[in-house]
């Protein structure tokens, strides 16, 4: 769709807003637009951004019950093989196989694997580290950490054309409007 090439070095577009009604409001109507390569960068977390963006639901949930499926598991694997299969001991003539004093053990290597899925998944998920983001490259963006809010398109959204684009997001009402040069 795009009616001009894109320019070559360049990543999108971003604009920026001083609050967080007006980057809300304008990825709305961003979306409402046909835009879909869209990305928010604010202070601190915006729950109506996220709906706003549009963006899928996290997969980090399913990791970390998965974490914890196998913890448990686990947990109950290791004590039964050590108990039952491995290094049996008739104690006062008590059942090898008894696992309700097994349940402390496994609950705690429950605990361990679904936070341990929960720390790894999440930085899997967020594609962590990230040293390096091409929004980088724009001064006002430093801003972002303290007190602004910014949206990015990319030239990889469908709709993009540099300068149609350009004068959709003015037309937003942001503070301003940069390139992201890559």
């Amino acid at each position: 769709m795009a009616t001009t090439p894109a320019t070559p070095g360049l990543y999108g577009l971003l604009a920026e807003f001083d609050t967080p009604d007006g980057v809300i409001e304008a990825a709305r109507r961003a979306r409402a637009a046909g835009y879909v390569k869209l990305d928010g960068f604010t202070p601190y977390p915006l729950d109506e951004l996220i709906e706003a963006l549009r963006l899928p639901r996290t997969k980090l949930p399913w990791l970390v019950l998965a974490g914890g499926l196998a913890g448990c598991a686990g947990g109950f694997a290791l004590q039964i093989w050590t108990s039952v299969v491995d290094y049996p001991l008739n104690i006062g003539g008590r059942p090898h196989l008894s696992l309700v004093s097994f349940i402390v053990p496994a609950y705690e290597t429950t605990i361990l694997l679904a936070a341990i899925a929960a720390v790894f998944g999440m930085i899997a998920l967020n594609g962590l580290p990230l040293p390096y983001h091409p929004v980088f490259n724009v001064p006002a963006f430093s801003l972002a950490s303290s007190e602004r809010f910014f949206l990015s398109v990319e030239v990889a959204d469908p709709k993009f054309d540099r300068d149609q684009t350009r004068r959709f997001l003015e037309g937003l009402g942001p503070v301003g409007v940069y390139d992201i040069a890559e």
